[in-house]
Protein backbone atom coordinates (compact mmCIF):
# COMPACT_ATOMS: atom_id res chain seq x y z
CA UNK A 1 0.00 0.00 0.00
CA UNK A 2 2.80 2.43 0.86
CA UNK A 3 5.57 1.14 -1.44
CA UNK A 4 7.94 1.22 1.50
CA UNK A 5 8.87 -0.75 4.59
CA UNK A 6 10.85 2.00 6.33
CA UNK A 7 10.44 2.34 10.09
CA UNK A 8 8.63 5.71 9.81
CA UNK A 9 6.14 4.41 7.24
CA UNK A 10 5.44 1.25 9.27
CA UNK A 11 4.76 3.28 12.41
CA UNK A 12 2.42 5.66 10.57
CA UNK A 13 0.60 2.78 8.89
CA UNK A 14 0.27 0.94 12.21
CA UNK A 15 -1.25 3.98 13.87
CA UNK A 16 -3.66 4.50 10.99
CA UNK A 17 -4.81 0.87 10.64
CA UNK A 18 -4.52 -0.41 14.21
CA UNK A 19 -8.28 -0.76 14.83
CA UNK A 20 -8.88 -2.60 11.56
CA UNK A 21 -5.97 -4.98 12.19
CA UNK A 22 -7.09 -5.66 15.75
CA UNK A 23 -10.65 -6.45 14.63
CA UNK A 24 -9.38 -8.69 11.83
CA UNK A 25 -7.24 -10.74 14.21
CA UNK A 26 -10.06 -10.98 16.75
CA UNK A 27 -12.42 -12.19 14.04
CA UNK A 28 -9.84 -14.72 12.88
CA UNK A 29 -9.59 -16.15 16.41
CA UNK A 30 -13.36 -16.46 16.71
CA UNK A 31 -13.73 -18.23 13.37
CA UNK A 32 -10.61 -20.38 13.67
CA UNK A 33 -10.03 -21.10 17.37
CA UNK A 34 -7.30 -23.63 16.58
CA UNK A 35 -4.99 -21.02 15.08
CA UNK A 36 -1.58 -21.04 16.77
CA UNK A 37 0.51 -17.94 17.33
CA UNK A 38 3.12 -17.33 20.00
CA UNK A 39 4.59 -13.99 21.04
CA UNK A 40 7.90 -14.13 22.88
CA UNK A 41 8.93 -11.11 24.97
CA UNK A 42 12.53 -10.89 26.18
CA UNK A 43 13.89 -8.38 28.66
CA UNK A 44 17.33 -8.53 30.27
CA UNK A 45 17.73 -12.23 29.68
CA UNK A 46 14.26 -13.15 30.96
CA UNK A 47 11.68 -14.31 28.42
CA UNK A 48 8.00 -15.20 28.49
CA UNK A 49 5.88 -16.84 25.78
CA UNK A 50 2.29 -15.73 25.24
CA UNK A 51 -0.43 -17.42 23.21
CA UNK A 52 -2.47 -15.42 20.74
CA UNK A 53 -5.13 -14.34 23.25
CA UNK A 54 -2.52 -13.22 25.76
CA UNK A 55 -0.60 -11.47 22.98
CA UNK A 56 -3.67 -9.48 21.97
CA UNK A 57 -4.19 -8.35 25.57
CA UNK A 58 -0.58 -7.16 25.78
CA UNK A 59 -0.71 -5.39 22.40
CA UNK A 60 -3.99 -3.67 23.25
CA UNK A 61 -2.69 -2.58 26.67
CA UNK A 62 0.49 -1.16 25.16
CA UNK A 63 -1.51 0.72 22.51
CA UNK A 64 -3.79 2.32 25.11
CA UNK A 65 -0.85 3.28 27.34
CA UNK A 66 1.12 4.65 24.39
CA UNK A 67 -1.81 6.81 23.31
CA UNK A 68 -2.22 8.21 26.83
CA UNK A 69 1.50 8.92 27.18
CA UNK A 70 1.69 10.51 23.76
CA UNK A 71 -1.24 12.81 24.49
CA UNK A 72 0.28 13.81 27.82
CA UNK A 73 3.69 14.45 26.31
CA UNK A 74 2.23 16.62 23.56
CA UNK A 75 0.28 18.61 26.16
CA UNK A 76 3.41 19.14 28.27
CA UNK A 77 5.46 20.16 25.24
CA UNK A 78 2.76 22.60 24.18
CA UNK A 79 2.74 24.31 27.57
CA UNK A 80 6.49 24.85 27.35
CA UNK A 81 6.63 26.29 23.84
CA UNK A 82 3.35 28.18 23.34
CA UNK A 83 4.62 31.70 24.11
CA UNK A 84 7.93 31.11 22.27
CA UNK A 85 6.00 29.81 19.28
CA UNK A 86 3.64 32.80 19.12
CA UNK A 87 6.46 35.30 19.67
CA UNK A 88 8.43 33.61 16.88
CA UNK A 89 5.47 33.89 14.51
CA UNK A 90 5.13 37.58 15.39
CA UNK A 91 8.82 38.22 14.76
CA UNK A 92 8.63 36.25 11.53
CA UNK A 93 6.09 38.78 10.26
CA UNK A 94 7.87 41.82 11.80
CA UNK A 95 5.01 42.61 14.18
CA UNK A 96 5.98 45.57 16.43
CA UNK A 97 6.62 44.39 19.98
CA UNK A 98 3.84 46.51 21.49
CA UNK A 99 1.33 44.37 19.59
CA UNK A 100 2.39 41.16 21.34
CA UNK A 101 3.98 42.39 24.59
CA UNK A 102 2.52 39.94 27.13
CA UNK A 103 3.54 42.18 30.03
CA UNK A 104 0.75 44.54 28.99
CA UNK A 105 -1.87 41.86 29.60
CA UNK A 106 -3.95 42.36 32.79
CA UNK A 107 -3.32 39.56 35.31
CA UNK A 108 -7.00 38.59 35.22
CA UNK A 109 -6.64 37.66 31.53
CA UNK A 110 -3.43 35.59 31.67
CA UNK A 111 -5.04 32.17 31.73
CA UNK A 112 -5.01 32.30 27.93
CA UNK A 113 -1.85 31.13 26.12
CA UNK A 114 -1.14 34.37 24.25
CA UNK A 115 -2.68 37.68 23.20
CA UNK A 116 -2.32 39.75 20.08
CA UNK A 117 -2.90 43.42 20.86
CA UNK A 118 -4.44 46.13 18.69
CA UNK A 119 -4.71 49.35 20.69
CA UNK A 120 -6.92 48.39 23.65
CA UNK A 121 -8.31 45.27 21.98
CA UNK A 122 -6.88 41.92 23.08
CA UNK A 123 -7.25 38.96 20.72
CA UNK A 124 -7.15 35.62 22.56
CA UNK A 125 -4.80 33.03 21.04
CA UNK A 126 -4.83 29.33 21.89
CA UNK A 127 -1.86 27.10 21.08
CA UNK A 128 -2.11 23.31 20.94
CA UNK A 129 0.63 20.85 20.02
CA UNK A 130 -1.83 18.02 19.55
CA UNK A 131 -0.05 15.34 17.58
CA UNK A 132 -1.94 12.42 16.07
CA UNK A 133 -2.83 10.89 19.42
CA UNK A 134 -4.52 13.90 21.01
CA UNK A 135 -7.12 15.40 18.63
CA UNK A 136 -9.63 16.16 21.38
CA UNK A 137 -7.47 19.11 22.48
CA UNK A 138 -9.01 21.11 19.64
CA UNK A 139 -12.08 21.50 21.88
CA UNK A 140 -10.18 24.32 23.58
CA UNK A 141 -10.91 26.66 20.69
CA UNK A 142 -14.59 26.38 21.55
CA UNK A 143 -14.35 26.15 25.33
CA UNK A 144 -12.30 29.34 25.70
CA UNK A 145 -13.85 31.28 22.81
CA UNK A 146 -10.42 32.00 21.33
CA UNK A 147 -10.03 34.43 18.46
CA UNK A 148 -6.99 32.65 16.99
CA UNK A 149 -6.11 28.96 17.19
CA UNK A 150 -2.60 27.74 16.32
CA UNK A 151 -1.89 24.01 16.16
CA UNK A 152 0.59 21.62 14.62
CA UNK A 153 -2.23 19.54 13.11
CA UNK A 154 -5.96 20.12 12.60
CA UNK A 155 -8.56 17.75 11.19
CA UNK A 156 -10.96 18.88 8.47
CA UNK A 157 -13.71 18.80 11.10
CA UNK A 158 -11.67 21.08 13.40
CA UNK A 159 -11.21 23.58 10.58
CA UNK A 160 -14.88 23.50 9.64
CA UNK A 161 -15.97 24.04 13.24
CA UNK A 162 -13.49 26.90 13.66
CA UNK A 163 -14.74 28.57 10.48
CA UNK A 164 -18.34 28.25 11.64
CA UNK A 165 -17.46 29.95 14.94
CA UNK A 166 -15.34 32.61 13.22
CA UNK A 167 -12.16 31.37 14.92
CA UNK A 168 -9.09 32.08 12.82
CA UNK A 169 -6.78 29.07 12.60
CA UNK A 170 -3.22 28.18 11.61
CA UNK A 171 -2.02 24.63 10.89
CA UNK A 172 1.76 24.62 11.21
CA UNK A 173 2.41 21.10 9.95
CA UNK A 174 1.35 22.25 6.50
CA UNK A 175 4.54 23.16 4.59
CA UNK A 176 3.55 26.82 4.20
CA UNK A 177 0.90 26.82 6.91
CA UNK A 178 2.63 29.58 8.87
CA UNK A 179 1.83 32.07 6.09
CA UNK A 180 -1.81 31.95 7.12
CA UNK A 181 -0.76 33.83 10.26
CA UNK A 182 0.11 36.85 8.10
CA UNK A 183 -3.41 36.85 6.66
CA UNK A 184 -4.85 36.69 10.18
CA UNK A 185 -2.72 39.64 11.31
CA UNK A 186 -4.09 41.68 8.41
CA UNK A 187 -7.67 40.74 9.32
CA UNK A 188 -7.06 41.82 12.93
CA UNK A 189 -5.54 45.12 11.82
CA UNK A 190 -2.14 44.38 13.36
CA UNK A 191 0.90 45.85 11.54
CA UNK A 192 3.10 43.25 9.86
CA UNK A 193 5.28 42.51 6.86
CA UNK A 194 5.45 39.41 4.67
CA UNK A 195 8.43 37.22 5.49
CA UNK A 196 11.14 37.12 2.83
CA UNK A 197 14.34 35.15 3.34
CA UNK A 198 15.73 31.82 4.48
CA UNK A 199 13.23 30.47 7.01
CA UNK A 200 15.55 27.96 8.72
CA UNK A 201 18.34 30.46 9.32
CA UNK A 202 15.96 33.16 10.48
CA UNK A 203 14.23 30.81 12.93
CA UNK A 204 17.60 29.97 14.51
CA UNK A 205 18.30 33.68 15.02
CA UNK A 206 14.87 34.38 16.49
CA UNK A 207 14.90 31.40 18.85
CA UNK A 208 18.36 32.28 20.14
CA UNK A 209 17.19 35.83 20.74
CA UNK A 210 14.07 34.74 22.62
CA UNK A 211 15.92 32.17 24.73
CA UNK A 212 18.55 34.77 25.72
CA UNK A 213 15.74 36.99 26.97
Amino acid sequence: MYNSASKEIVIDASNEHYDVLYQSISSLIENQPDIDLTLTIKFRGVSVELNINESLIVINTLAVKRSALRGGLWSTAGKRVEKYLMATLCKLFSVPFEHFDQNKIPSSMREVDFYLINNEKYHRCEVKMMGRGNPESADAIFARESNVFVADKLSDLNKKQADQLNVKWVELRNEIGFKRFGTILNELGIPNKDFIGDLDNYLDEVLNELIDK
